[in-house]
């Protein structure tokens, strides 16, 4: 579909309900039980390091599970589900398969990390997550879609980095960074145009803690649609702090919208970071003053070892927290980010059915 009729589809979408989006990956994945050999199967069974905790590796070593996963949140009442992709660059992957020569004296520097997007293998690496985690998502859109007659769109996830394009780690060289904005840039367009390849309707620069980390990301996705000649609708969803903060780079609500409304997002929202009774001020604040649509997924409270999760609230309390801030008017879209499994998402999309989606200010 052309992207002047898909987002014109989803407009008109989200100006009769508020569509859900899906829960935490991560989450999710624990449920499965997967232990160390199985998140490397035989491909990776070598690595040097740990693989367990690369929830991106499972889209080549455990595609059943991803897929599983996927089904099971629009099975839940997710319109839209993203890619398990949020790690997928050749930076990011790194940390899982490059020796870090803070280990034997050294530092991470542009010099590092220029050798990190030459490196062939975590460039293929890369391409294959993107590729494939749209692919799989994309193949469970398309059977729960046609098996339920409701349409269901994939989300690309663009996450954050390991690596900040706002902060020196130096705490005597305040100018020093890791990685250069071109490096940063050049890994996202990698994984921009692997995520259009496996067939994904959105693309969405999500978990925001460092602005301009995102802004590199945004400018990826600028580059390839104007390189490739295509275009599709783009979310925009950043992390806060307790004050309101894009975490590193300390940028408030209004200003994340104001440096991000030239790219003329479909949505723009919070997720993560915060559980939804500590972000509502800050949701409010952006459902001001964005003049697009607005996404909120929060944590599904604060972390807590002892909760079957990881986190306090349950589904009836996701439920109850959303479906407030529906009615309050503050949102067109809905989920949930860290702590959120498919029953919170079920629990999420009965809570928000129903309830007249916020009005776009100025349409």
């Amino acid at each position: 579909m052309a992207h002047a009729d898909l987002s014109v589809e989803l407009g008109r979408s989200l100006q009769e309900r508020i569509l859900v989006l899906d829960g935490a990956m991560g989450t999710t994945i624990r449920t499965y039980g997967l232990d160390e050999s199985a998140a490397r199967g035989e491909r990776f069974a070598k690595n040097d390091k740990d693989l367990l905790n690369n929830g991106d590796i499972l889209s080549i070593t455990k595609p059943a599970v991803i897929g599983d996963i996927h089904k099971r949140f629009y099975e839940a009442g997710s319109d839209i589900c993203e890619t398990n992709t949020f790690s997928a660059t050749g930076i990011a992957q790194s940390e899982f398969f490059i020796e870090d020569p803070r280990e034997k004296g050294g530092r991470k520097d542009p010099e590092f990390f220029q050798k990190i997007l030459e490196n062939e293998f975590l460039n293929e690496l890369a391409w294959e997550m993107n590729v494939k985690g749209s692919q799989l998502c994309r193949k469970m859109a398309d059977d729960v879609g046609s098996d339920t007659g409701v349409k269901r769109y994939v989300a690309g996830a663009i996450g954050p980095l390991t690596v900040s394009l706002s902060n020196s780690p130096d705490a005597e060289d305040a100018a020093f960074r890791v990685v250069t904005f071109d490096q940063v840039l050049e890994a996202y367009r990698m994984q921009v145009r692997g995520l259009i390849a496996g067939g994904c309707d959105i693309l969405m620069i999500e978990t925001i803690f460092d602005s301009l980390n995102a802004k590199a990301a945004a400018v990826a996705v600028r580059e390839v649609f104007d390189e490739d000649a295509v275009l599709l609708p783009v979310i925009v969803s950043a992390a806060v702090g307790l004050g309101g903060e894009t975490m590193i780079s300390a940028q408030k609500v209004e200003a994340l919208w104001n440096a991000f409304a030239h790219l003329k997002p479909l949505a723009i929202g919070l997720n993560c970071s915060l559980g939804p009774d500590l972000m509502r001020p800050f949701l409010e604040e952006l459902s001001e003053v964005a003049e697009t649509y607005v996404s909120c997924y929060p944590n599904a409270g604060l972390p807590n070892p002892l909760a079957p999760t990881g986190f306090d609230l349950e589904p009836v309390h996701m439920k109850d927290f959303m479906r407030e801030f529906a009615e309050s008017g503050l949102i067109n879209l809905a989920g949930g980010c860290c702590g959120n499994t498919p029953e919170h998402v079920k629990a999420i999309a009965d809570g928000v059915r129903g309830v007249v989606p916020r009005r776009v200010p100025g349409s």
